[in-house]
């Protein structure tokens, strides 16, 4: 942790740690106006994730997959159906890079060669600590090796959807887009006018 001469006297306490680990911080922060006061903050996370877009400049086509996820379900929204970018957890010592790369061939299908990191970002800067790094990669018909679908054994069971871009963009309007990785890299293309 960095040093900060607004926070002292830190202290973690470990609530859970079933998937993530989820704590309580304890900590003395100092106010612009000289005051101290004692705070408690939660933290949640695992590890750092990536999240990537794939988009076919000729075809004008992105590839997003679809799958059921619980918080979205408890939230009572849509089902618990997500359409979302394809995205993992870096594993430890791994590159984003890689987990990219095995992310796409995983949950996509797609062998990703041409890549490139747009930025890194917290989600939920609030209460959850996993930063994201976000790319976009281009892909050909060529670059496709199976039917993706993720990994049985990671529970995951994915619908792959190719679309066309401008299709995308209206699931944003239409709210049948609702992740925040998915919408940042779907703007982040039509700014660039990368599809244009």
């Amino acid at each position: 942790m960095k040093k900060d001469k607004r926070i002292k006297n830190i202290t973690s306490t470990v609530l859970s740690q079933f998937w993530g680990k989820l704590e309580r911080i304890d900590f003395d922060f100092k106010f612009k106006n000289g005051n101290w006061k004692r705070l408690s903050h939660e933290a949640y996370g695992k590890s750092d994730g990536v999240a990537i877009l794939l988009y076919n400049p000729e075809t004008k086509k992105v590839v997003l997959s679809k799958q059921f996820r619980i918080p979205v379900f408890i939230s009572g929204v849509s089902q618990g159906v997500s359409i979302e970018v394809c995205g993992g957890a870096i594993d430890e010592g791994e590159l984003p890079e890689t987990t990219v790369i095995r992310e796409a061939k995983e949950e996509l299908g797609y062998h990703i060669s041409n890549l490139k990191a747009i930025n890194t970002v917290f989600l939920s800067p609030g209460i959850v600590r996993e930063r994201v790094h976000l790319f976009i990669g281009e892909y050909k018909d060529s670059d496709k090796i199976d039917h993706g679908g993720g990994l049985e054994i990671e529970g995951e069971e994915i619908e792959v959807m190719e679309i066309p871009f401008n299709k995308a963009m209206e699931m944003i309007d239409s709210r049948e887009i609702i992740d925040a990785r998915t919408i940042m890299l779907l703007q982040h293309l039509k700014i660039k006018g990368l599809l244009s």
